[in-house]
């Protein structure tokens, strides 16, 4: 699940005036430019949606649903949007605020009187903003295995354990991406329009927008008209090997208000014009949310950092500043505000891009995690719409990409610094098996089944697997999904060679954030 106090300062920068005639219409090369990136990383399928004030919206489809199959994309092919969900998800709250029901200021405790962090401070002063703004002291991704993957736990459920997370730095002081916050505003919601989240976003933007194709759930129908997940994987590790389908798509419904929407190319035209109307829908001249709430959206409260350095060829893509927003992000490229938010799922990353000043905005909707994909259309259609040469987007990406693959190689494929044979396990076998719990996760059972041992996350149905002696006490959880990032176990024992806790860390350095093992501590149930 991907994502990206200067807020006056911000506002002035990002602008919301109108400058700059364009056209919406797509860079003349644009077919020819897809086809060698998605031929270039392999991606099956894209749809690129293009929205500009006062003219006709453009969807541009390419390649196929699932790859073996001919069955082309097309513009209502649905494609998880992952994240790019908060937006949806904060535009309901700003539909709130306007009708007084709440302020961006409401302290979620009055609104969910159960609602506990960790931290009593932050229980106490948690607002409805800071639930969206990624400043609430949690670590990066922190407990985003109670939904990813797919978990029986429910809304409910999740929002509870955030009192059982530690958090990494203090309240309000620094930027670190997180979910679980969004699911406690889809609770907002809930709690406020005493409907699901689900029919909150049918009812207040769906419905309006006449976006018939979208779904507010990630479990689709047999036969929808959607597009595959596709993903690398490989023994070595996941994000590396041939790209391949996965046999069936990540349901995250337990965690939909912070991902889980399914859209096709021709609705999210509807969305990108409802975002360049500031709240205005151009179709029916209806509003949706105040002008005053766009903005409010649309500006930067937590700053993010920004890279020190790019890769070779990527230097004109350094951004000036960022800071996350509502839902969004506020940054810059080549010096033009821009708004931005990214998605992933496994099997597809999205990027959807506002130009305030240009009025133009844009989607990318892809069934593959190649970022390469993304940032290379990304880049080209903010050159095209800024009346900038680009550089060779797609050579530089391919070149970083290939670089990354290779060191992750390197680095999976490292041995110990000794000559000495892999010493351990401290105990027998049978030893480690049991029954473990950490304070927000839960159970893990681990069982033996003569010399090799089993491992099972017992609030997640497909993370099975077996657990190979690495060295010591250490072993590697191999899943039998393969889509799910495998991971170093480590018993620690008691000066008595009782075992006193289990931690987990990620193998791959490609592993993305979601699958938080560094932050799970589990002991054994007595």
């Amino acid at each position: 699940m991907v994502g990206f106090t200067a807020s006056r300062w911000l506002v002035a920068v990002v602008g919301f005036g109108f400058a700059g005639a364009v056209s919406a219409a797509p860079p003349p090369d644009l077919d020819r430019y897809a086809g060698r990136v998605m031929q270039t990383f392999e991606t099956p399928g894209m749809v690129v949606a293009i929205a500009e004030r006062g003219k006709p919206s453009i969807v541009r489809t390419y390649g196929v649903k699932r790859l073996g199959e001919s069955a082309k994309v097309d513009e209502h092919s649905l494609f998880a949007i992952g994240s790019t969900t908060k937006a949806f998800t904060s535009a309901v709250l700003a539909m709130l605020v306007d009708e007084g029901k709440l302020t961006w200021e409401t302290k979620v405790s009055d609104v969910l009187p159960g609602f506990k962090m960790y931290d009593p401070y932050a229980s106490a002063e948690m607002t409805v903003r800071d639930l969206l703004v990624h400043r609430s002291g949690l670590g990066l991704g922190a407990g985003d295995l109670l939904f990813f993957p797919t978990t029986t736990l429910s809304s409910a459920d999740i929002v509870h354990r955030l009192r059982y997370i530690k958090p990494a730095t203090s309240f309000r002081s620094g930027y670190a991406y997180d979910n679980l916050l969004y699911v406690a505003a889809g609770q907002v919601i809930e709690a406020v329009t005493k409907m699901s989240w689900h029919d909150a976003i049918r009812q207040r933007i769906l419905t309006p927008l006449q976006m018939k194709d979208t779904s507010t759930s990630s479990a689709l129908k047999d036969g929808t008209n959607r597009a595959w997940p596709h993903i690398r994987t490989s023994e070595v590790a996941r994000g590396i090997g041939p790209m391949a389908a996965l046999d069936k798509p990540m349901t995250l419904d337990n965690s939909a208000a912070a991902g889980a929407i399914n859209a096709s190319g021709a609705d999210l035209t509807r969305w990108l014009e409802l975002q360049l109307g500031r709240g205005l829908d151009p179709r029916t001249n209806t509003r949706l949310f105040s002008e005053t709430q766009s903005k409010e959206m649309w500006t930067g409260v937590t700053l993010m950092p920004t890279p020190t350095t790019l890769p070779k060829g990527m230097e004109l893509a350094k951004p000036n500043f960022r800071a996350y927003a509502l839902g969004w992000v506020a940054s810059d490229y080549r010096g033009e505000p821009i708004l931005a938010h990214a998605g992933g799922v496994p099997g597809f990353v999205t990027m959807f891009i506002v130009m305030p000043q240009r009025n133009v905005a844009f989607a990318i909707l892809t069934n593959s995690e190649e970022m390469g994909t993304l940032a290379s259309m990304q880049n080209r259609l903010l050159d095209h719409y800024l009346g900038l040469k680009s550089p060779d987007w797609i050579a530089a990406l391919d070149a970083s990409n290939k670089e990354k693959i290779t060191q992750a190689r390197e680095a999976l494929a490292e041995k110990p610094a000794t000559n000495e044979p892999v010493k351990g396990p401290s105990l027998a076998i049978a030893k480690y098996a049991g029954r473990y719990r950490d304070a927000w996760y839960g159970p893990v059972s681990i069982e033996s089944a003569g010399e090799a041992l089993r491992i099972r996350f017992e609030n997640t149905p497909t993370m099975i697997g077996t657990l190979e002696h690495v060295r010591y006490d250490t072993f590697r959880a191999r899943w039998e999904d393969r889509g799910i990032e495998d991971a170093y176990v480590t018993f620690a024992l008691t000066p008595e060679g009782s075992i006193e806790r289990l931690t987990m860390k990620a193998v791959s350095p490609l592993a993305d954030f979601s699958f938080d093992y560094q932050d799970l501590w589990f002991t054994p149930e007595r």
